[in-house]
């Protein structure tokens, strides 16, 4: 069993090398062409292009493993059926469970590599790439096209209960730029604005606001100061009883708009550098546990989370559909020969692993437009491969 194993896995591996290659070596290609191109708008150098590219591969490696095991299992698997191989393996005793019970074992170490590439690799890879390009065209990091908007629980006035926070860009050492404050309280009503050019998020939730403009609304007054001899009913004595019931009220006074201009200002704030990073920064630099720490934040602050969650059980599963196409890729050994080549059976490999790109891309879209369960959403893909391949398995075994 030990030189099955080894002819098995010798071959898989080196297919999946293989292919894994060629898939890489054409996604640089187009990415550097691409660079190329973006470089001469921005004035960059070729340097910068080729660093770009590199720093997307890690990406598209993590994107491409279940479809190059895939491909690569397809590969090995057709070609030792055409060569009578696999035939042999099995008058030898290669029942089909235990077949499938060597295959699986491809599938659990891609699952771990693809699971340590999109905690660790991918997220410093896209980040580097993000600041790359602000630091070769000299501007900020952009938020979309119209920024980031966090909610806070705290305020720097004490009757401040809420805080909603507008971010507009991230400059490429970290720092948060057009930062705008409006601070509410209980009964959201506006009761600071600050705005500054630029701000610092420190561990303990504390902002540094650098050349910051606070605009103070304060409470009203009940009323202003009585003269001598006049209380806040009207005047005292005679003059009053002349004018009678029909006088009106001294109306409220309301205290004047105040606004500071301040160098730095200290704002204290409940926000993780962790939970302000993932706002402003895209989706593809965050982990799994980044995932779920922002979307705990939005639900905690009555936000829309869903697209968060969503992407984090899809990031989560993710690595668990390289055993999916392992097992997908089981019923090709059992084809025979004449069934089609090897190549018409890679292409068929090619199209299953689209198909299942396209699958997670549309359940996610899906779950989002129709208000799916976010774990729902991002396992129905693979769940429905999975009895798809063993369906097909079984049918093979079975009627073939």
């Amino acid at each position: 069993m030990r030189t099955v194993r080894r002819l098995l896995y010798r071959d898989i591996a080196s297919s999946v090398a293989l292919v894994t290659a060629a898939f890489l070596a054409l996604f640089f290609f187009i990415d550097f062409v691409d660079e190329l191109s973006a470089a001469n708008r921005r004035g960059g150098t070729v340097a910068l292009a080729a660093l770009r590219a590199v720093l997307d591969l890690p990406g598209h490696l993590y994107e491409l493993t279940p479809i190059v095991l895939l491909i690569g299992t397809i590969y090995a698997l057709s070609r030792m059926a055409q060569a009578s191989e696999f035939t042999i393996l099995r008058t030898a005793g290669l029942g089909p469970g235990r077949a499938l019970r060597l295959l699986l074992w491809p599938g659990v170490v891609a699952s771990v590599l693809t699971f340590a590439l999109g905690e660790w690799v991918v997220p410093q890879a896209e980040r580097a790439s993000v600041i790359t390009a602000a630091q070769q065209s000299g501007a900020d990091i952009r938020i979309g096209s119209a920024g980031a908007w966090i909610k806070d629980s705290s305020g720097s006035l004490p009757q401040a209960k809420q805080s909603a926070i507008h971010v507009g860009a991230a400059s490429a050492d970290g720092d948060l730029m057009q930062v705008r404050i409006f601070e509410f309280d209980d009964s959201s009503r506006l009761v600071r604005r600050i705005e500054a050019a630029r701000a610092q998020v420190a561990p303990d939730g504390r902002w540094t606001l650098f050349d910051a403009r606070l605009t103070d609304w304060p409470a009203q007054d009940a009323s202003p100061a009585a003269p001598p001899g006049v209380d806040r009913a009207g005047p005292s004595g005679p003059s009053a009883a002349a004018a009678g019931a029909d006088a009106p009220a001294a109306p409220p006074a309301r205290l004047g708009v105040v606004q500071r201009q301040m160098a730095e200002f200290s704002w204290r704030g409940s926000l993780t550098p962790a939970v302000v990073g993932a706002a402003v920064m895209p989706l593809q630099t965050m982990s799994t546990p980044d995932l779920w720490r922002y979307s705990r934040h939005l639900a905690s602050q009555s936000q829309a989370a869903q697209v968060y969650e969503i992407r984090f059980w899809t990031r989560a599963l993710y690595p668990l559909a390289c055993i999916v196409m392992a097992a997908l890729a089981l019923p090709f050994a059992y084809m025979h020969a004449r069934s089609g080549g090897v190549s018409l059976k890679v292409f068929g490999g090619i199209m299953l692993g689209i198909s299942f790109i396209l699958a997670n891309h549309m359940s996610s879209h899906l779950g989002q437009l129709r208000d799916w369960t976010p774990w729902i959403a991002a396992a129905a893909p693979g769940a429905l491969y999975m009895i798809v391949s063993l369906a097909s398995f079984w049918w093979l075994v079975r009627y073939r």
